[in-house]
């Protein structure tokens, strides 16, 4: 049974130049546009200016003029008129700095020092005997003033257009921050004029400029406080982003609360019996406690939004297949929904010999079936003949219908969006949703990311689970550590190695994947295996089958294995880099080994020296395996990775809002959502309109769609 399609309602007009592509931005084509893609934008699909101007500087240089090199101070940045005195290449050609010697009206000497240079390239740009303005870090090597790569080197007019104070963006290769700032600029002036959707008594009380003039104040700032987490600019955008959110949550819920009415989902517990008698454990205290919450939602003639949050290894899986099972004995059909097909098939393997065991029909449903197995499948599901199906975004195409669909199951939910997690929901008739994360959340933050959502929590791991080891081991004894890999798998073990996370860029992780596996290689031959995330599906999984076999003794990979990848015999983690990686991401990966018999290492291989937040995040892992307080302690020192692992920055499925500054912002603008919705439940207001559009300027329309759809 589907549900019956809706119209649309079309995205404001105002907002399409905000919509329009970055390839229409002067300078800005095709070539470029692909590397905006990849940096700022949703995988999948073009960069546009909402996504540029949401792309904010993390970092501010001040570049005010220092007249004089006497008053300049040494370890800061400066900018400074000097004369072009004298070019010294290197003695040998390629070999050693070049170096720049310049001199200021007052006598004062600086040597600008360049590595690598194109001698052609230096004596164009700073030609004997011309006045250039120069910028960058002044420093101090053997008595005389020094400046290595400087910033900037202009001429008079490059100067005087050049910012006091320059905003510096997260960027990737071939595609730099100051090229990002000219795109920005050429941006913002496209940036329509927008009714105003915050509560006039806030924007008064909270000192918030326009939406447009606080993209301003942040791309074109004119003070080295415009990025403070208290500026006014940056807690409006927070807000607006954050108002949008709660909006949409509150919304969708209450929506979803309404439709169909629920229906009660009362199974006898046979079926339940028997996948629990083939289990080769018994169930924790916490997942007993989770089924019987889940079970007593599912009873209810109202739909169940639950979400069971479980460290990485709880159960979370069984949990959700007796859940399913319920479902099954009421009569009706179940899904369970992964972000990738990996691990799709992984739930499927794990939990399909359970399921048939107990008389239940299990199929696999993903986006790479062949066009005549799907048909078959999509039939059967119609039909009403399959009882349980495991797949990918698939699941929720057009053309997948079930005959009666009762419960979904969504695993690693944060990889879905809202929308994406209701059009599964939709499915049939008043379908009971059940979201499952194995990254724990702070209880501070779920509100953030589901509303008023019930939440179900797995504490103890199953019995058998061994403790991993972790030790932090410094890069410079890279050595002894293949040595180590060498011994244990000749003693049986089998190794993940992830490689670097070196950027914004998934083409130098894989470039240093690559590396990293042709090194060990020479080392270990065909015992290595290869995997990440630009390779062939069929390579994957063939990469991965071998690993899974136990024909390859090391998979060299990327992040790709962070989530849910189970390969009990696997028993030593090396994670090369990881100062590079955040404290949850940290976790999420040393959860794949642990899961045999074996003891289990993990290997954290940094490269010093180490910042206090990067010396903190490896202390805790060495101290703690307890994802709870990993989380707490996340948010607590931030840093680079975010709590979910999906971006490097912000609130996890957020670009501007900071969970570590705006907990009040998020108060106010639950606050706000459940009073709007009281007076205007339909947005008919002019406040109302506005808010409209502010969901699509943050993409929250399904929240809209759905009220249309009433």
């Amino acid at each position: 049974m589907s549900a019956a399609k809706s119209p649309r309602e079309v995205r404001p007009s105002v907002l399409n130049p905000l919509f329009a592509s970055v390839t229409g931005l002067p300078g800005v084509g095709p070539k470029l546009g692909k590397l905006y893609d990849r940096l700022v934008a949703e995988p999948g699909r073009e960069a546009r200016l909402r996504d540029l101007i949401f792309h904010l500087p993390y970092q501010l240089v001040d570049r005010h003029a220092s007249p004089y090199l006497a008053s300049a101070k040494i370890g800061e940045i400066v900018t400074v008129p000097v004369i072009v005195e004298d070019h010294q290449p290197p003695a040998r050609r390629g070999r050693g700095p070049y170096r720049v010697l310049c001199a200021d009206d007052r006598g004062g000497d600086v040597m600008l020092v360049f590595f690598h240079a194109r001698e052609e390239q230096l004596t164009k740009m700073l030609p004997i005997g011309q006045r250039r303005w120069i910028s960058g870090k002044l420093e101090q090597w053997e008595g005389r003033l020094q400046m290595v790569h400087p910033d900037r080197m202009m001429d008079e007019r490059a100067f005087a257009q050049m910012p006091s104070i320059e905003p510096v963006y997260p960027a990737t290769d071939g595609l730099p921050s100051r090229a990002i700032a000219r795109a920005a600029r050429a941006a913002l002036e496209r940036v329509p004029d927008l009714e105003e959707w915050i509560e006039p008594t806030v924007l008064a009380r909270e000192k918030f400029p326009a939406f447009s003039a606080a993209l301003k104040a942040l791309h074109q700032p004119n003070s080295l406080a415009a990025l403070e987490p208290l500026a006014p600019a940056r807690r409006r955008l927070a807000y607006d982003e954050l108002l949008a959110s709660q909006l949409a949550l509150i919304m969708v819920r209450s929506r979803l609360r309404e439709e169909a009415g629920g229906r009660a989902l009362v199974g006898d517990g046979k079926i339940a019996a028997r996948i629990r008698d083939a289990l080769p454990y018994s169930l924790t205290s916490s997942q007993q406690q989770a089924l019987q919450e889940i079970n007593a939602d599912l009873a209810q003639p109202k739909r169940m939004m639950r979400l069971l949050q479980g460290d990485v290894g709880s159960g979370k899986t069984i949990v959700g297949l007796l859940a399913m099972a319920t479902a099954v004995e009421a009569g009706r059909q179940a899904a369970m929904m992964a972000p990738t097909e990996i691990l799709a098939r992984q739930h499927f393997e794990r939990i399909a010999p359970l399921a048939e065991t107990a008389g239940l029909k299990v199929a696999l449903l993903t986006g790479r079936d062949r066009a005549a197995a799907r048909a078959k499948t999509r039939a059967a599901l119609a039909a009403g003949e399959i009882d349980i199906v495991v797949g990918t975004h698939a699941l929720f195409q057009e053309d997948v219908e079930f005959r009666d669909l009762g419960l979904a199951v969504v695993d690693e939910q944060h990889r879905f969006g809202v929308h994406q997690r209701l059009l599964l929901g939709r499915k049939g008739e008043a379908v009971d949703v059940l979201v499952m994360t194995a990254t724990p959340i702070p209880r501070t933050l779920v509100l953030t990311f589901f509303g008023d959502i019930e939440l179900s929590v797995l504490k103890e791991k199953p019995a058998g689970r061994q403790p991993i080891d972790t030790r932090a081991v410094d890069l410079e004894r890279l050595g002894d550590v293949v040595e180590a890999v060498g011994r244990a798998i000749r003693s049986g073990a089998q190794v993940y190695w992830v490689c670097p996370l070196v950027a914004e860029s998934e083409e130098l992780d894989v470039a240093a994947a690559e590396e990293r596996f042709e090194t060990l290689k020479q080392h270990f031959g065909d015992d290595v295996a290869l995997l990440h995330g630009q390779m062939r599906a069929s390579e994957k999984d063939e990469a991965m089958g071998r690993f899974s076999r136990g024909e390859a003794k090391i998979l060299v990979a990327t992040t790709v294995i962070e989530v849910g990848v189970d390969v009990p015999n696997a028993s030593v983690m090396v994670i090369e880099h990881a100062e590079r990686f955040g404290l949850a991401q940290l976790h999420q990966l040393r959860g794949r080994v642990g899961r045999g018999a074996a003891r289990s290492t993990c290997l954290l291989l940094y490269k010093g020296p180490l910042g206090e937040t990067a010396k903190s995040r490896l202390a805790i892992m060495r101290e703690t395996d307890d994802g709870f307080r990993i989380a707490e302690e996340d948010l607590r020192l931030r840093g680079e990775g975010d709590l979910l692992g999906h971006r490097q920055s912000g609130m996890p499925g957020f670009r501007l809002a900071r969970p570590d500054v705006d907990s009040d912002l998020l108060q106010m603008a639950r606050d706000d959502a459940k009073l709007i919705l009281a007076r205007d439940a339909e947005l008919s207001s002019a406040r109302g309109s506005a808010l409209r559009t502010l969901l699509y300027l943050f993409e929250r329309d399904e929240a809209v769609q759905l009220m249309r759809a009433g």
